[in-house]
């Protein structure tokens, strides 16, 4: 067998040989081809707070049909969605960074293969329409590519980042499942939108039918979260 990775950044191409799941080959990928740095979102505040969001889910046993994951970054939910006992159709990643789509779509890259079970694109989350959707992505040889989507379920685990947020939480029609993450970690620059307390978070993200809300307490910050029906 041979596999291609840099030396320095191997970590993920040990794993690959070690247990042959093809996860481990993609995050290699995304680091050595697409120039991924992955440090941030498989640190363990980040890991941690996802794994919480999918036992939750777990637990509620939805079916969460097209996933609309907002500000989805690297879309490194995904994998752990997809493996979860979670009723899925499929995921669709939007960030408006242009470089999250490729590296998204090299860690998800089995799921785009599977009929394209999972797609990224580069989307302003404040532009999103949640019913029939038409957005642009690309193929893998990059052509562009026009697919119309409707969301079932809209994920969001970065409130923190989002300018406006209120306007963006508003546009989601009422009978959405949604499940939002935020935090008290003022400290990051880019965190504009913390929460001091869930108490907060729940003002800011009403529902008319609740189904989880609770915080995780990490070394540097605590997590928020809800989910529920918009």
């Amino acid at each position: 067998m041979t596999i291609n990775w840099t030396d320095d950044k191997d970590t993920f191409g040990r794993m690959f040989v070690l247990t042959q799941n093809k996860l481990f080959s993609q995050l290699c990928n995304a680091v050595d081809n697409e120039g991924a740095d992955l440090s941030d979102a498989l640190s363990w505040g980040q890991l941690k707070s996802k794994r919480w969001l999918v036992s939750e889910l777990e637990k509620l046993n939805l079916d969460l049909g097209i996933i609309f994951l907002c500000a989805g970054w690297y879309a490194t939910l995904a994998p752990m969605l997809f493996e979860s006992s979670c009723i899925i159709d499929k995921i669709r990643s939007f960030d408006i960074d242009p470089l999250c789509e490729r590296v998204a779509e090299t860690i998800n890259k089995e799921k785009v293969k599977n009929n394209w079970q999972f797609k990224a694109a580069t989307v302003d989350i404040h532009n999103l329409i949640y019913e029939n959707f038409k957005y642009e992505t690309h193929r893998y040889d990059g052509s562009k590519l026009q697919l119309t989507d409707s969301a079932n379920t809209i994920i969001n685990t970065s409130c923190e980042h989002i300018q406006n947020f209120d306007v963006w939480y508003n546009k989601i029609p009422s009978g959405k499942i949604v499940i939002l993450q935020t935090n008290n970690y003022f400290e990051i620059e880019d965190h504009i939108n913390c929460s001091n307390n869930l108490r907060e978070f729940r003002i800011q993200t009403p529902m008319t039918t609740l189904l989880y809300e609770g915080e995780l307490v990490l070394d540097k910050y605590t997590r928020y979260m809800r989910i529920g029906i918009k």
